[in-house]
């Protein structure tokens, strides 16, 4: 479908605002902690290492682990009743973290907002892929994005000032109110997605078929493994951006401004790639993004292991990495997409384990390698992205840059 029917309920605007605001309930549980890890750290009595991170960590990993329960739900029961179920999972966990006494409670806590979290990210793939395909749906996810970047942009900075207000509690008790608005816009405007035709069984024959031909498929498993990398990295700068510009910088007042620097060079990326990308298509725009990625990246690594990294310097490059970053992120959504729009639930449940889990675990190694230096930063941007290209190629089978007819010239 190339457009939004008229009884849908949403037309395109709207639709792609909404998907946005499901998306964002996932930065915004990353971003706005991020400020307050030093609070909690020093609540909870964890001392100043790297401890910290893993308030961060758990909800990422329970993220990845749990989509894979969400595409066999939703391909058997709907879209709507199960994204609604986990947006409640959702702000259930941030009220309880909000009551946390001990890391403990507060990580389990986490989890459950993790669990939650991602089947709004399992949910609003599948619904994106049922109502488009091609270059359209590149078009919707680049959108989306955009709007979704308002998140990193303020969220830090909404966390900092919620802080200077109120304990870090006061954090959870804002996510939760959020998931909760959100769930009440989905319950009454969104509508079903999914066609009754497309409904399959509650079986795990029927998901171990479906994952079978999501990792089986060249495109689907090549891009989401180079989505994976590039994840891993973003994430591993998030888990050791409070302590980069707190023990590097001594400016940690300086992070939200530089962080929403780099979310608005995203967002202005995936406004560029929403014009762009029904003109020169997915693959080009796509291709030509990692290949500056990496060049700029490199430059960031010469810097940081030449000992001439200062905070200008830092900002102005991960901001540059971070237009690429947003140049390509909507284009390998929709390509690993593309080919899978009848078991669209499972494929991005799929799909959505192996992105979040590995790059969680990327995130943490690069997080827990911070020795006072941007170094294992550095490197670990300049390694996620030349095997993010090889990845690439091997699902092109070497053939960077090209259009495929196949699917609509992407």
């Amino acid at each position: 479908m190339q457009g939004a029917s008229p009884d849908s309920g949403l037309r395109f605007g709207a639709f792609v605002v909404t998907i946005a605001v499901i998306q964002t309930i996932v930065a915004l549980a990353i971003d706005m902690m991020v400020p307050a890890l030093g609070n909690i750290a020093a609540a909870l009595n964890l001392g100043s290492g790297n401890a910290r991170q893993w308030v961060i960590a758990s909800f990422v990993i329970s993220f990845g682990i749990s989509q894979l329960a969400y595409g066999l739900v939703a391909d058997r029961f709907g879209r709507k009743p199960v994204l609604l179920l986990s947006l409640a999972l959702y702000a259930l966990g941030s009220f309880t973290a909000a009551a946390a006494h001990g890391f403990a409670m507060l990580l389990a806590a986490r989890a459950l907002q993790g669990f939650g979290a991602a089947g709004a990210q399992v949910l609003s793939t599948a619904i994106v892929r049922d109502r488009y395909a091609g270059r359209q749906m590149a078009r919707v996810n680049s959108l989306s994005f955009m709007v979704f970047l308002s998140a990193p942009i303020i969220a830090p900075w909404l966390g900092q000032e919620l802080l200077s207000i109120a304990p870090w509690q006061a954090i959870f008790i804002a996510l939760g109110l959020y998931a909760s608005l959100t769930l009440l816009w989905v319950f009454w405007r969104l509508p079903e997605t999914q066609a009754h035709e497309d409904r399959r069984p509650l079986a795990w024959s029927a998901f171990r078929i479906a994952a079978s031909q999501t990792l089986s498929n060249r495109t689907s498993l090549g891009y989401t493994l180079a989505a994976m990398l590039m994840l891993g990295a973003w994430l591993g700068f998030i888990n050791s951006a409070q302590q980069v510009f707190t023990d590097i910088f001594n400016a940690p007042k300086l992070f939200p401004p530089v962080f929403a620097l780099c979310a608005g060079s995203m967002a202005v990326a995936a406004l560029t790639n929403a014009r762009l990308v029904e003109r020169f298509g997915m693959r080009r725009l796509a291709h030509g993004a990692m290949v500056g990625f990496i060049l700029i990246a490199a430059a960031q690594a010469l810097t940081a292991f030449s000992g001439q990294d200062t905070l200008l310097h830092f900002a102005l490059l991960q901001t540059m990495m971070m237009f690429g970053f947003g140049l390509l992120a909507g284009n390998f959504s929709a390509i690993s997409m593309e080919p899978l729009g009848h078991i669209a639930g499972t494929a991005a449940a799929v799909q959505g384990f192996l992105n979040m889990f590995g790059s969680a675990l990327i995130g943490i190694f690069i997080g827990l390698e911070f020795d006072d230096s941007l170094r294992p930063l550095a490197a670990g941007f300049c390694l996620c992205g030349a095997l993010s290209l090889v990845v690439i190629a091997f699902a092109e089978q070497g053939r960077l840059f090209q259009p495929h007819s196949a699917d609509q010239g992407a």
